[in-house]
């Protein structure tokens, strides 16, 4: 069986890595480790406007993250994610990079590449924030044509 696993730095993901692992050490088949680039909008707190800012004042100060810093980002977090491995796993691996929304990169990139399943954390995110900014897990088990298992 041959896994993509999606990460994001969080504690959710390192475990759906160990999932991913003990599958395959007792299926057999190889895992494919994917980070999902995409800048970032930050807001530069640089200066300091009080307490409650007002729409006008973070609109000034809002910037995209250079596609550079996303990219080391992403490359530091697969690092990561390898390191999470341990030696005595016998788990063909690989990492890649991936570029765009990560729910449309990932799902598109898993029916390329005919993986068996995907399998990806859920950061148990509060409704409301998992409604503003939306939940790539969610998101991959609407959309991906692959099974996909959601590890908590």
């Amino acid at each position: 069986m041959n896994y993509l696993v999606a990460v994001d730095g969080s504690e959710s993901s390192m475990d759906a890595i160990e999932h991913a692992v003990d599958l395959i050490t007792q299926t057999g088949g190889s895992l494919l480790i994917v980070h999902a680039v995409e800048a970032r909008v930050l807001v530069d707190d640089a200066e300091s406007v009080g307490a409650a800012p007002t729409n006008t004042e973070v609109g000034e100060r809002i910037y995209t993250e250079d596609i550079t810093d996303a990219e080391a980002r992403g490359k530091s977090v697969l690092a990561d994610a390898e390191e999470t491995i341990e030696v005595g796993d016998d788990v063909d691996i690989e990492t890649t990079l991936l570029y765009g929304d990560p729910v449309e990169c990932i799902s598109s990139h898993a029916t390329e590449i005919a993986v068996d399943g995907i399998i990806v954390g859920h950061r148990s995110l509060s409704g409301r924030v998992e409604g503003l900014v939306g939940s790539v897990a969610k998101g991959l088990v609407e959309r991906a044509s692959v099974p996909v298992t959601v590890v908590k």
